[in-house]
């Protein structure tokens, strides 16, 4: 794989396969680059539909322009608890970003800040850590959170200190499965109201009628899952030892 940052031509390669649908890892593929670089540029700069070859060049330049006074004074990155590797991590957090914006939080900031949340140890971080972790201004954040907040994604609480933190809650992924399960009996409902409408034993009735029986059977399934699992996000983890294991 050859090294150094995409061009400009690179960029306007990653628009044209982007233009043809082809999937990140075959206009990697034709770049010799690694999936993982594709996906960051894309991800950072628009996202599919918005990716433009000429923004995202100058949007590069920019902020390696930013960054230059930080490295001209020799700045080391923060050193990360357990050993983690930097580079590895950062990495995760561009991809994990990616998928949160795919799965419906379409803003990346706010997509960053659910990671940021969702990797830290202590599952919450104040404003000011957040400003620092993801370099940008206090009213983005402010932002960000706001609209998280609303989605019931994270929500605030003090410290010892009487600092406002930001927490992930660990009911928060049952709340959304819950969600979840409550738009699909929505959705067998008003499928049934559409049978008697349109007339039982017709195309369209038994359409509806098999998308009601489908839903149905999803959602009933999906909400005992999710009672059956609700313990899951509650499970303890064993802290990392800094010897050897024991046999």
């Amino acid at each position: 794989m050859p090294g150094g940052r995409l061009t400009q031509k690179d960029r306007q390669q990653i628009a044209l396969g982007l233009a043809d649908n082809l999937p990140y890892a075959e206009i990697a593929r034709r770049l010799e680059r690694p999936t993982s670089t594709v996906t960051r540029e894309v991800m950072r700069n628009g996202g599919p539909t918005g990716y433009r070859a000429e923004p995202a060049h100058r949007a590069t330049e920019r902020r390696a322009h930013r960054r230059k006074p930080a490295s001209s004074r020799g700045a080391e990155p923060a050193a990360l608890p357990h050993g983690r590797d930097p580079e590895a991590v950062a990495e995760y957090e561009e991809r994990l970003t990616a998928v949160m914006m795919q799965s419906g939080l379409s803003n990346k900031m706010m997509a960053r800040v659910m990671v940021c949340l969702l990797t830290t140890d202590s599952g919450s971080m104040t404003a000011a850590e957040l400003v620092q972790r993801l370099q940008v201004s206090p009213a983005s954040i402010s932002k960000s959170i706001t609209f998280l907040e609303s989605q019931a994604l994270v929500r605030r609480e003090r410290d010892e200190r009487r600092r406002e933190r930001y927490v992930i809650d660990h009911n928060l992924w049952y709340q959304s499965m819950a969600a979840s399960v409550r738009a699909l009996t929505q959705q067998v409902e008003i499928s049934r109201q559409g049978v008697g409408i349109l007339g039982p034993g017709t195309p369209a009735a038994v359409r509806l009628e098999n998308i009601a029986r489908f839903l149905d059977f999803v959602a009933e399934s999906l909400a005992r899952a999710t009672e059956q699992a609700r313990d899951i996000l509650y499970t303890s983890a064993e802290a990392p030892s800094d010897g050897p294991a024991t046999p």
